[in-house]
């Protein structure tokens, strides 16, 4: 006597609890063995072989290929038994309990190998996930002698006032004062119980001696003291531990020098003169600025923070950097300023990093899409809504060239221009910073090699462009010096992977660095 029994996604061991259905090997109406392979599914990590645990005949395919399962969810049924047709041996009841096992048993040889978990067509060394973790080291753990013993109390005390640190703090290393014993600086090592001076002059008669002085002064102190050209081993600090203070510091700058000093000659006099002069105003402008200002979040700046902030811990970004010569491309530039089609529309060389980008996409198409996350959907586009950075008074905003890969150069060049200009003077309407598809930095124009740009919530990818300068290159087995720059693309690791990804920024580099290939390409 036949009976239906329904196989259900198991747990394949890897702590997931959904897998989609990639492809069925068998039909309503086949006849299956237990063991054989009837479906193959993905997980977040590898494509698995699902073993059927039944002996009978397919009734039903339960859930489509393409859709996403949770673990649990039969996905087939199976008549089972003498009637049903297939070999007629008849499964015990208790056989469905060994499904998990059975499922669980192939996954380790697929999720082993690292072409399954890849795909074969991922270079950009996506790590696959390892068969068996090491347990990780208690939070906190110190593996020993990493750090070394502890330096003697004495030590960690000296001078650690002038840094900040109080006295008997291990959290700091310190500085070894001069030795207390050392016959060349008693005074310097002893403290005030020197026989010389008044009290706290101990550091003033070392220092008149040409011996270096310990002084408790914290860095900034210091460098006050070095802008105002005032000695620190003349005062007697009234902080902790009598450590220099800025007040001290300020007090001793607004009081006559003390007589009996060494004549000093006119050339030094002067330099001293210049160097307070110039410290003197720089301690007034400091004195009118308050010591903190706020500004407050809104508008641009409150929107751009959330956009880059959600882009950052959405999309994984993968940033790849590509340096070219485009010597070529500065040629291409220059004779389209002279040709009629481009008179009163400025040219640059941002212009043609445009058109290869669109040329990429066109050839490329993954790297113009989007991640639908309600829809579980890529949403490629084609068309492009070119995105162009540019920095404002308002902050960063990044309006688009709508219908991009449709305009004529000239008609672009327009458009770039125009948006440019609507951005700087910040009249870029809503309409025109939505809907973008890919977006482009010029970096350069900060006088800067290149970064790594962070995607624009909604796209796939961001070109960043950076400066264009003379440079030694290899050309022809000879040293030449060429016009070169960097390009880096951040692309979302969701949509694109390191192939594509690595294709668009060739492919850019390899129009930029001979214009020509724009039109074999178009």
């Amino acid at each position: 006597m036949s009976e239906l029994q329904q196989f259900k996604l198991p747990d394949v061991g890897e702590g997931l609890t959904e897998a989609d259905i990639v492809k069925w090997l068998v039909q309503p109406g086949d006849a299956i063995s237990i063991n054989q392979i009837i479906v193959e599914i993905e997980t977040a990590k590898a494509v698995v072989e699902l073993p059927s645990p039944y002996d009978g005949v397919v009734q039903d395919l339960l859930v489509p290929e393409g859709q996403t399962a949770d673990v649990g969810t039969p996905i087939i049924s199976v008549q089972v038994g003498a009637d049903a047709g297939g070999n007629g041996a008849a499964v015990p009841p208790a056989a469905p309990a060994a499904v998990p096992a059975g499922a669980a048993a192939a996954v380790p040889a697929g999720a082993a190998d690292p072409a399954a978990e890849t795909g074969g067509s991922e270079p950009s060394g996506a790590p696959a996930a390892p068969a068996a973790m090491s347990p990780a080291p208690a939070e906190g753990a110190v593996e020993p002698g990493i750090y070394g013993s502890p330096a003697p109390k004495e030590e960690r005390q000296a001078v650690l006032v002038g840094y900040g640190v109080k006295l008997g703090s291990a959290k700091r290393r310190a500085r070894k004062p001069a030795a207390a014993g050392t016959a060349a600086r008693p005074s310097a090592a002893s403290g005030p119980a020197g026989p010389a001076g008044p009290a706290g002059p101990a550091a003033s008669v070392a220092g008149s001696q040409g011996h270096r002085v310990a002084v408790l002064a914290k860095p900034p102190v210091r460098k006050l003291a070095k802008d105002l050209g005032v000695d620190l081993t003349t005062l007697t600090g009234t902080g902790p531990s009598g450590s220099i203070t800025r007040d001290d510091i300020q007090a001793a700058a607004d009081t006559p020098p003390a007589t009996g000093h060494a004549e000093r000659t006119p050339a030094e006099s002067a330099a001293d003169a210049e160097s307070a002069g110039l410290a003197q105003v720089s301690a007034i402008r400091l004195a009118e600025l308050p010591r903190e200002e706020r500004i407050a979040i809104r508008g641009v700046r409150k929107h751009t923070a959330a956009a880059v902030t959600a882009s950052a811990f959405t999309a994984p970004h993968v940033t790849e950097f590509l340096q070219i010569d485009v010597t070529e491309t500065m040629t291409a530039t220059a004779r389209l300023k002279s040709l009629p089609e481009f008179e009163g529309v400025r040219v640059s060389p941002l212009l043609l990093v445009a058109k290869a980008l669109l040329v990429a996409a066109d050839r490329h198409p993954m790297i113009n899409s989007s991640w639908d996350e309600a829809a579980q959907e890529i949403v490629v586009k084609h068309y492009v809504n070119l995105g162009i950075a540019a920095a404002t008074d308002r902050g960063l905003v990044v309006p688009s060239v709508k219908d991009a890969h449709a305009l004529s150069l000239p008609g672009l060049a327009q458009a770039i221009s125009e948006l440019a200009e609507t951005a700087r003077a910040g009249k870029s309407t809503p309409a025109d910073l939505r809907g973008g598809t890919i977006t482009i930095t010029n970096v350069g124009v900060f006088g800067v090699d290149t970064g790594t740009p962070i995607i624009t919530p909604g796209e796939a990818a961001i070109l960043a462009f950076g400066q264009i300068k003379d440079a030694p290159w290899v050309m022809d087995d000879q040293l030449a010096v060429r016009k070169v720059c960097t390009l880096s693309l951040s692309f979302d690791h969701r949509i694109v992977d390191g192939d594509t990804g690595s294709a668009v920024l060739r492919d850019v580099g390899a129009m930029l660095t001979d214009p020509l290939r724009m039109l074999a390409w178009s």
